[in-house]
């Protein structure tokens, strides 16, 4: 955001309009949302703190009660936070606790997205004494733009508005969790600056990815389509039978259930008639060269990583999941996705301590491979350093086979042609939209048969 501000003035808008423009589309949103009330507007020592003064003065002009407490001495604002200032013709207090004792509305305009600092003293004791509705200008004071990690506090926000692009922090938590509502404003930043930018980072969505999904054509047949083997374990063959159906679902021309025993492919067998199941050994069905992609883990059981280990060693492709996913990582070096939720991640790679794109980036990057961190702010990087953010996945995913469908999604993708990265966001993303086709209350066996239509709708 420095990048496109800098820009942009390059280019002849000057930073007071950017700032006057930022003040006024909070003003707007916070006079479409909340009736006329005693207001203070909490102002820091930098741009941030500009625009508050900017929203302080227009709410003022529309006739709502507004007071302004700032943190640090007036005389230290320069630049065009201290011009916005000049045009504020009330009074400034002191931030303090005592500044929010009897407001109606509390706009916080003290820290920006750049905050690399924990809050604390006045500001942290003035946040914790917040009892109205807060508007955060940008982010909640304390919330890191880049990670979504609380430095220290920040504020509980009813509403958020941003400026020109989203940041990290409004879709990662905990930070997601504090904005409430997220508005998302243009202040006169002109689109053209994100050529030279080159953002890395996206809000998962079809457009990311839609290009390359395939769709079947008139020559096509089942192999054309996308041939997928499931290796299943001895226990728990339910998770490849998901993991199956959800592959069939999302366009796979044929999918096969490989199983190390009679026992287990007795049960894999009374499933879905259109699955193929086998009793041959992975090392004999690597010699089937239209055998090209291969998803390992759900419900592998712990001969999951070496089984992983002979598909790469035979230069196929994997995906890898659950069971797989233990040892070393070098081990998954070459997969070309891999798919952990936090605690297998840990497990691999060590806890993310508050910086999950981050980590997720390193990750992919080290393993020469994408990574699909799983949960409710799910993250897909890329070795390249593209990551994209899943921020709307519903709660109720959250219940046991709901892995086992992603990995077969995003594997049918890739047995279709669609590289590794952007099958594991269109994965993700058509996860959390059949999710919420379901409804609440869904158990993982419910999310296959609605994966056609939202695809179809993609």
């Amino acid at each position: 955001m420095a990048r496109a501000d800098a820009a942009a003035i390059a280019g002849g808008v000057p930073g007071i309009v950017l700032m006057e423009n930022a003040g006024r589309a909070v003003e707007r949103a916070i006079r479409r949302r909340f009736r006329p009330s005693p207001t203070v507007v909490l102002c820091g020592p930098g741009n941030n703190g500009g625009d508050g003064f900017v929203v302080a003065r227009r709410l003022e002009a529309a006739g709502w009660p507004v007071r302004v407490a700032l943190l640090g001495a007036r005389d230290r604002l320069a630049g065009d936070a201290a011009l916005a200032a000049a045009r504020w013709h009330g009074p400034v207090e002191t931030l303090a606790p005592a500044a929010v004792a009897r407001a109606g509305l509390i706009v916080d305009a003290v820290f920006g997205a750049g905050l690399a600092r924990p809050v604390e003293g006045a500001a942290a004791e003035t946040f914790s004494a917040c009892r109205a509705p807060v508007v955060a200008v940008d982010l909640p004071s304390g919330v890191a733009g880049d990670t979504g990690a609380v430095l220290g506090t920040a504020p509980q926000a009813a509403l958020t508005v941003t400026f020109f692009r989203l940041k990290p922090g409004h879709l990662l938590r905990p930070g997601r969790d504090l904005c409430g509502e997220v508005v998302c404003a243009g202040i006169g930043i002109p689109e053209t600056v994100l050529g030279a930018i080159a953002p890395r980072r996206v809000r998962n969505d079809p457009a990311v990815w839609r290009a390359v999904l395939r769709q079947p054509g008139p020559g096509d047949h089942k192999y054309s389509r996308g041939s997928l083997t499931i290796v299943a374990g001895e226990a728990m063959t339910g998770a490849a039978r998901l993991a199956a159906r959800a592959a069939r679902r999302a366009g796979a021309g044929l999918v096969t259930i490989a199983c190390p025993d009679r026992v287990s492919a007795a049960a894999c067998r009374a499933g879905d008639p259109g699955v193929i199941v086998v009793e041959a050994p992975v090392a004999e069905l690597l010699g089937d060269l239209r055998r090209q992609v291969w998803l390992v883990g759900p419900g592998g059981g712990m001969r999951a990583p070496a089984t992983a280990a002979a598909i790469l060693a035979a230069g196929r492709t994997l995906v890898a999941d659950a069971d797989a996913l233990r040892g070393a990582p070098e081990a998954l070096a070459g997969a070309a996705l891999v798919t952990p939720h936090e605690g297998e991640f840990a497990r691999l790679f060590g806890a993310p301590a508050g910086d999950r794109l981050g980590v997720a980036c390193a990750a992919a990057k080290r393993l020469f491979g994408a990574v699909l961190l799983k949960g409710s702010d799910t993250i897909i990087a890329a070795p390249d350093g593209r990551a994209a953010i899943t921020a709307d996945a519903p709660p109720w995913l959250a219940t046991a086979g709901t892995g086992d469908v992603l990995a077969g999604v995003a594997a049918a993708l890739i047995a279709q042609g669609v590289p590794a990265w952007e099958a594991g966001c269109a994965a993700a993303w058509a996860h959390a939209a059949a999710a919420r086709r379901a409804g609440a209350y869904l158990i993982a066996e419910d999310l296959p048969d609605h994966l056609p239509g939202v695809l179809a709708a993609v």
